[in-house]
């Protein structure tokens, strides 16, 4: 069997696989999320052991001596500051944490930095959070003998060794996304060296043994190899097929994404996509991201005092969209904005605007985002022909015919089950036992598709011109 845990923003999950892939148990902890300033978030280290202690005990029951291989999924972008001895200097600062947001733009104004990492330094990322801490936590800074990523602390629990894998690591802005290394120029820019990174493996490749006090503690044999694994999106890419050229899916969960595989490095660092690594040898893939895709849909929610799927199950058919505009940037935005200061809007209310016509635009809003990531991937030249939904919002169907009409591409849905992150590192689990590749990460069987409604094509061509005109308008609003 093969075990993989994902280390969420909210919860930490395990999955149990056998070796036909089928799902044997499953299980999971919460995790909560302190915020001691405005646009701050941070997380203990600390509960992450603790919810994996959790997770690992309730597997257990279901015996976790055949387990061979273990994979790791987690979010990305934070910043684990260790001294010499493996002590936790401070709170990790998370991935939508956005206190360094002027480090960021400073490190962005170096030319090196989206030449060498094929990205722009976003505000969430790793490199701007140590320039940060430099400045305002000099006495921590000069501590730090190793920078870990989330999932990658974990690692350290389960192995007793600092270790990354590239898909993780690109979004560092250390990484050289195209050399698949560490850039030492980098470094130096934010004050640090290579001695202070993990070294780095392949997604799929042995990153060490499962420390033997842990085997006997949960029941697993000698031996048992961790794969490197790979950040969430890239895990959720692993557990729904998505490897080859073409092939792409959308992510609703509390932020949104649409990820688009792709078998060679061809970055856009302007178009604010994002060009990583993926957790196969040799492979790269796209993102456009928005910080609130089912987040805004629950902030709405709690905001009508009325269940989020009480408010979709509400709409009843596809209709054009409206007059009132939603403008989903509660935090902030990635793809295509790069803006850490703008906030959402709704636009176009009036005295005929009622309940469900603010869903609809709260939903239309989250959409449009999408295709302005859709609309960036094609400026890199990244097209595709296959399209999965995956996360809380596919449950949505009104939600989906929006996607698949603004995007005019049929969208998927898997067959019930959960294919994202915890599945995926499972998976590469299997890999780094087995030596097996890419042949193994098949898409899941559809229940069903989706189709663009061809009849209001142009009303959400439309749609979206004027969303964007609203966009450009606020920008600069605070």
């Amino acid at each position: 069997m093969y075990l993989g845990l994902d280390l969420g923003t909210s919860g930490l999950k395990g999955v149990l696989i056998d070796d036909a892939q089928r799902v044997v148990a499953e299980a999971s902890a919460p995790l909560s999320i302190s915020r001691p300033a405005e646009g701050w978030a941070e997380q203990s280290p600390a509960d992450w052991i603790a919810a994996a202690e959790a997770v690992l005990g309730h597997l257990s029951v279901h015996g976790l001596a055949s387990v061979r291989g273990i994979g790791l999924s987690g979010q990305m972008h934070g910043a684990v500051l260790l001294s010499a001895s493996d002590d936790v200097l401070r709170p990790c600062i998370l991935w939508n944490d956005t206190r360094a947001h002027i480090e960021a733009a400073a490190l962005d104004a170096k030319p090196k930095f989206r030449a060498l990492t094929g990205n722009i330094v976003f505000p969430g990322f790793t490199a701007p959070k140590l320039k940060w801490v430099a400045k305002h936590e000099p006495q921590i800074f000069e501590n730090v003998a190793k920078v870990l990523l989330p999932k990658d602390y974990l690692r350290l629990w389960l192995i007793g060794d600092h270790v990354s894998e590239m898909s993780d690591a690109a979004g560092t802005s250390w990484l050289e996304c195209g050399e698949r290394d560490w850039s030492d120029s980098l470094l130096a820019a934010t004050g640090l060296s290579r001695a202070q990174m993990p070294r780095l493996v392949e997604g799929s490749a042995v990153s060490g043994v499962l420390r033997p006090l842990l085997a006997e503690r949960f029941g697993m044999g000698a031996g048992v190899v961790v794969a490197g694994g790979a950040g969430d999106n890239a895990a959720s890419g692993i557990g729904v097929g998505v490897v080859k050229s073409g092939q792409a899916f959308v992510s609703l969960g509390t932020s949104g994404v649409l990820f688009a595989a792709h078998e060679g490095y061809n970055p856009n660092a302007d178009s604010a996509v994002h060009t990583f690594c993926h957790a196969l040898p040799g492979t790269w893939h796209q993102m456009g991201v928005i910080l609130a895709a089912t987040d805004a849909l629950n902030w709405f929610s709690r905001l009508a005092a009325v269940d989020p799927e009480v408010l979709t199950g509400a709409l009843g058919n596809l209709q054009a969209p409206g007059k009132t505009r939603f403008l989903p940037y509660l935090g902030g935005e990635r793809t295509p904005l790069n803006d850490a200061a703008i906030r959402g809007a709704f636009i176009g209310l009036e005295h005929a605007t009622d309940r469900q016509g603010a869903t609809r635009a709260v939903l239309e809003g989250v959409t449009f985002a999408l295709r302005d990531c859709r609309d960036a991937l094609a400026s890199t030249g990244t097209r595709f022909d296959s399209l999965l939904a995956v996360g809380g919002g596919s449950r949505s169907d009104y939600w989906l015919q929006a996607i698949a009409t603004a995007l005019n591409i049929p969208v998927s849905l898997p067959v019930s089950g959960d294919f994202g992150g915890a599945f995926g590192a499972a998976r590469l689990g299997m890999m780094a036992d087995t030596g097996a590749g890419a042949e193994i990460a098949a898409p899941p069987a559809i229940s069903r598709v989706i189709e663009p409604v061809l009849a209001l094509k142009s009303a959400f061509n439309d749609g979206h011109a004027r969303y964007r005109a609203a966009a450009k308008a606020i920008q600069g609003l605070t």
